[in-house]
C-alpha cells in the first residue's frame, strides 16, 4: 500500500475475529478524502480473503465520526474525472453493504454527508447519545452520494428520507434512534464499546448465512450507484456546485442560480 499524506491515517486494529477501522484525519475533522477512503477499501478487501476476521467495525478517532466530503480535494473538471472518481468511491460501498463480513458502524459527534453515506452503508450503527447526524449534500450543489439515495429511505422510509435530503435536517442520536436511523444508542464516548460489543456477537454467528443475507438486502444497490454516477457526474460540473463549493469554503451563504 502507499503511504497516506501526513497527517492522515487509517487504524486497522484487531479485537480477536473483529476489525476495527479508525479514520484519522484530523485536520478535516475525518473527511473521506480519497486517499483515506482508498486506505479503507484496500484494508477491507484484504480482510474478505481472511476468515479469521468475521466482524468489521468502522469509526472515527478524535470524537467526530466524519465530517463528510473532503470538498478541499474535490476538483473534477471533465465528465471522465467525475465517473472515475465515483466508480473508485463505490468500491468502498459495495464492500461495505455487499461484502461477506458484517459491518458496525460506531458513531460519536458529527456523521455529515459522505459521513452519513458510509455509516448507512455499514449493517449496524451504533450512536453515542450526543451524536449528530446531517446529509446537506444540496448546500454544496450536489446530491447525495456514495448510495445514500438507496441506503437512507431503506432504513427510514421514503418520506423521511426526502426530509433529510431535501431540508439539510439535523438530527440528533435520540430522533435518529426513533425513526430507524441509528440501530442502538450508547452513552457519550462510548459507541465504540457497545459497537464491540454487537460485532463480537456477529462475529460468533455462522459467516454463510450472513453473507448471502448481506447480499440479498444489498440488491438494486448497483443500479442506484450506476444511476448516480452519471447525475452526480453532471452536478460535479455545474455552475451551482461551484458556487456551492465556494460559499462553503468561504463560509457563506451560497446563490444558486439553477445552472
Amino acid at each position: 500500500m502507499s503511504a497516506l499524506p501526513e497527517g492522515m491515517a487509517v487504524r486497522a486494529e484487531r479485537e480477536g475475529g473483529v476489525l476495527v477501522l479508525t479514520m484519522d484525519y484530523p485536520a478535516r475533522r475525518n473527511a473521506l478524502a480519497v486517499p483515506l477512503r482508498e486506505r479503507m477499501f484496500s484494508v477491507l478487501e484484504e480482510a474478505e480473503g481472511d476468515r479469521s476476521v468475521r466482524a468489521v467495525v468502522v469509526t472515527g478517532a478524535g470524537g467526530t465520526f466524519c465530517s463528510g466530503g473532503d470538498l478541499s480535494g474535490m476538483d473534477v473538471r471533465d465528465v471522465l474525472v467525475g465517473r472515475e472518481r465515483l466508480r473508485r468511491a463505490y468500491r468502498l460501498i459495495r464492500l461495505l453493504a455487499a461484502g461477506s463480513k458484517p459491518v458496525v458502524a460506531s458513531v460519536e459527534g458529527w456523521c455529515v454527508g459522505a459521513g452519513l453515506s458510509l455509516a448507512c452503508a455499514c449493517d449496524t450503527i451504533v450512536a453515542a447519545e450526543d451524536a449528530r447526524f446531517m446529509a446537506g449534500f444540496g448546500k454544496v450543489g450536489l446530491m447525495a452520494d456514495l448510495g445514500l439515495v438507496h441506503t437512507l429511505p431503506a432504513r427510514v422510509g421514503v418520506g423521511r428520507a426526502k426530509g433529510i435530503l431535501f431540508f439539510h435536517k439535523q438530527l440528533s442520536a435520540a430522533e435518529a434512534e426513533r425513526i430507524g436511523l441509528v440501530d442502538e444508542l450508547a452513552p457519550a464516548g462510548r459507541a465504540l464499546v457497545v459497537a464491540l460489543e454487537r460485532a463480537r456477537f456477529l462475529a460468533e454467528q455462522a459467516p454463510g448465512p450472513m453473507a448471502l443475507t448481506k447480499a440479498m438486502m444489498a440488491a438494486g444497490l448497483d443500479a442506484a450507484l450506476e444511476a448516480e454516477r452519471q447525475f452526480q457526474t453532471d452536478l460535479f460540473l455545474s455552475a451551482d456546485h461551484a458556487e456551492g463549493k465556494a460559499a462553503f469554503l468561504a463560509k457563506r451563504a451560497p446563490v444558486f442560480g439553477g445552472e
